[in-house]
């Protein structure tokens, strides 16, 4: 029996509802954006930023990302994965690197900038990705703390190259 296609709108709704859930808000990643951007880009605006994030959250690899990442989360927090893997998940093991593994796959359609900001949220936990990875509450986090990292990193590589573009066009129209 042949099972329905799902409708890339139902995806990206569903994506983005796992992140609303996990207590993730598209103005917490554009916060993010905004401080990779704003030193190189004076006039950047919050709006900017929070368009930039939802249009990378309008691609489906990083939808699909968040719903298996989540998804993983959610059964690690239910105990409902087979060991090991339970305890590696639900204590974010150091040497698993699955959840960053899910997350750079994402990275790597928005060049270089995304994957060396990817390194960097990644290492530093700035904004939201701090809060997510201090494993508060008994939630689990250990693919989301990287997704969020990913969808980040990915919004501001875009800014960056947006704003490049507009920079250059306006230059065009002036000379």
């Amino acid at each position: 029996m042949m099972k329905k296609q799902v409708h890339s709108k139902d995806v990206q709704n569903a994506a983005r509802q796992r992140l609303a859930d996990r207590g993730v808000t598209i103005t917490d990643i554009a916060e993010i954006v905004y401080l990779m951007q704003s030193p190189y880009h004076p006039n950047l605006t919050m709006q900017k930023c929070v368009e930039s994030v939802e249009a990378v959250l309008e691609k489906r690899e990083i939808q699909h990302a968040i719903l298996v990442g989540v998804e993983l989360d959610m059964l690690a927090e239910k105990g409902m994965l087979s060991e090991p893997l339970q305890s590696i998940v639900a204590t974010d093991e150091g040497l698993f690197g699955c959840d960053e593994t899910l997350a750079l796959g994402s990275v790597f359609g928005y060049g270089s900038i995304a994957v060396t900001t990817f390194g960097h949220l990644d290492k530093q936990k700035i904004g939201v990705i701090k809060r997510l990875d201090t494993k508060a509450g008994g939630k689990v986090n250990t693919f989301l703390d990287d997704l969020v990292c990913s969808i980040a990193a990915n919004a501001s590589s875009r800014m960056a190259h947006r704003l490049r573009d507009e920079e250059e066009a306006a230059e065009e129209q002036a000379g």
